[in-house]
């Protein structure tokens, strides 16, 4: 058998989807996280971009105030290092500032600077300024001109307007130091792009990501795979158990799963295969066996005539007339015994073997019992013995092969007078029992021996050799074997019994209307 391919094994292939599954799903779940925490800010909010701009104004006037040269860009990144947030701060001297974490885009310093001239430029601009809270949300110049305090302020083309800056527009704040404005602090209104957030928590997302698909795969390992390749394995096992010929090797059957379900069949094919098994091993006994017996009763009659045509033949040896002719008297009888014997082996493999279509037609029980007192009339008178007939008064019938069945019956007929003693009575009598129709044939002779009853039926069983008080020569030993034959091909059974006084008794039991005559199946005869 080959080996596996590891990337071809089943259980690669499971541990491979279920970790790419498991891998896919935290990825998605991570890509979600990561969405909804870069809206937060909008979902959730603490504090909203014209707040944060606000609060950035004020720190910025507030460091101002202390130190004008401060370094504002190092204290802003350190102080607001908001990971969702981009600012742009535009001074009137010159410098600017922009967020680290949160990179803004270039427009967003460029709409600072445009609001901060604007605001500067106007003169309107330094009421405005003073006013408390006036942090001027950036909502770009009114069209309709001193709505707010403002005119068109001029400055603001290209990058200066809030919807240029992305982020979905701008929010502002002025810088106040002496109640001048000194700066202009820009704040997107919209979420931070995916990425950002991504940046940030993406290495912690990923690390437990990580942890959880180790752990997810070590559990699915232990809970899953091992247990179920554990019992594959005990199951290749056992199948290649089977095949090197330990056919009793059983697959273990536990749990409830599809694998308990494929060693369950495995083990019914298993049974199946050893009953096989052992049917082919009886039948290689059989054949043997009919083989050695075929040999012993063909051996047997071959050697008489061999024996007798050889004295024939010895040319120096003087045989008289009357034991030439007795010697070819006995190679005739033992010629014709050969041919009783081989026709049976003939005749008992076409019934075996289903040959032959069985002619079923009705059969009337009284002209059946007539042909047997036809048949066996010499042998009766010969030995002294009475056939009797017993049938029910109204007229009886069988459903049969005509022929086959009067077979069967001579033969059993022909056993009971071989083994009757002068002066008993072989008795025939015909019934229905229940969906059965039965032939009894009995006899007045010694009986089977108990020990020997569950081999009459075997060939070339000699009942010789189980009765005693017997004067004719035995048969080949195959005429019960053929009666058991064609029983079964009629679909019924055949048993032999002892009767209580003295005697044996074998009774034949047909369905009544019949068998198929496709049908060659029947139960085994019962025994005893």
């Amino acid at each position: 058998m080959a080996d596996v391919v590891w990337y071809r094994s089943l259980y690669w292939r499971i541990a491979f989807g279920f970790v790419a599954l498991l891998a896919m799903l935290l990825g998605a779940q991570g890509v979600v996280f990561l969405w909804l925490t870069g809206r937060m800010a909008d979902i959730f909010p603490s504090r909203t971009p014209a707040q944060f701009a606000a609060s950035l104004a004020t720190e910025v006037g507030a460091v101002l105030v202390e130190d004008p040269g401060a370094d504002l860009s190092t204290y802003l990144n350190r102080t607001y290092a908001s990971p969702y947030r981009a600012f742009a701060i535009a001074m009137a001297d010159g410098r600017t500032v922009v967020s680290d974490r949160v990179p803004p885009p270039a427009s967003l310093l460029r709409a600072a600077r445009g609001r901060l001239v604007a605001e500067r430029g106007d003169g309107g601009d330094t009421q405005r300024a003073r006013r408390p809270g006036g942090s001027g949300r950036g909502r770009g110049p009114d069209p309709r001109g001193d709505a707010r305090g403002f005119g068109r302020l001029p400055g603001l083309r290209g990058g200066g307007g809030p919807g240029d800056a992305g982020f979905g527009g701008v929010e502002y704040a002025r810088v106040l130091v002496g109640g001048e404005v000194v700066g202009m602090v820009a704040v997107p209104r919209g979420a931070p792009p995916i990425w950002i957030a991504l940046r940030a928590l993406g290495p912690l997302l990923a690390g437990v990501a990580f942890v959880l698909l180790a752990l997810g795969t070590a559990v699915a390992a232990l809970v899953i795979f091992r247990p179920t390749h554990r019992r594959l394995s005990q199951l290749q096992a056992s199948a290649r158990a089977i095949g090197a010929g330990q056919v009793g090797v059983r697959a273990p059957v536990v749990g409830g799963d599809e694998v308990t379900s494929l060693s369950r069949a495995f083990n019914e094919m298993a049974e199946q295969l050893e009953a096989r098994t052992d049917a082919l091993e009886s039948a290689d006994r059989t054949r043997r066996q009919l083989l050695a017996d075929v040999s012993h009763e063909l051996m047997t009659p071959l050697a008489a005539i061999r024996g007798y045509v050889e004295t024939l033949q010895m040319s120096d040896v003087r045989i008289d007339q009357a034991s030439r002719v007795r010697y070819l008297g006995i190679v005739n009888d033992e010629s014709e015994r050969l041919e009783h014997i081989i026709g049976d082996l003939l005749d008992l493999a076409r019934l075996e073997g289903g040959g032959g279509a069985l002619r079923m037609e009705t059969v009337p029980v009284a002209h059946l019992f007539e042909r047997l007192h036809h048949r066996h009339e010499h042998a009766l008178g010969g030995r002294g013995v009475e056939l009797v007939t017993l049938q029910p008064p109204d007229a009886a019938t069988i459903h049969a092969d005509r022929t086959r069945i009067e077979q069967a019956v001579q033969n059993l007929v022909a056993n009971a007078i071989r083994h009757t003693p002068s002066g008993g009575r072989v008795t025939v009598s015909f019934s229905r029992s229940g969906d059965a129709d039965v032939i009894a044939v009995e006899d007045t002779g010694s009986g089977i021996p108990a020990a020997h009853l569950p081999r009459i039926f075997d060939r070339f069983y000699k009942a010789d050799e189980s009765r005693t008080g017997t004067q004719l020569p035995s048969g080949s030993g195959l005429g019960l074997s053929i009666v058991q034959a064609i029983v079964m091909r009629h679909g019924g059974s055949v048993r032999a019994a002892n009767l209580p006084g003295a005697g044996a008794r074998f009774e034949i039991r047909i369905p009544v209307g019949g068998a198929p005559p496709s049908s060659g199946a029947g139960a085994e005869p019962s025994i005893g």
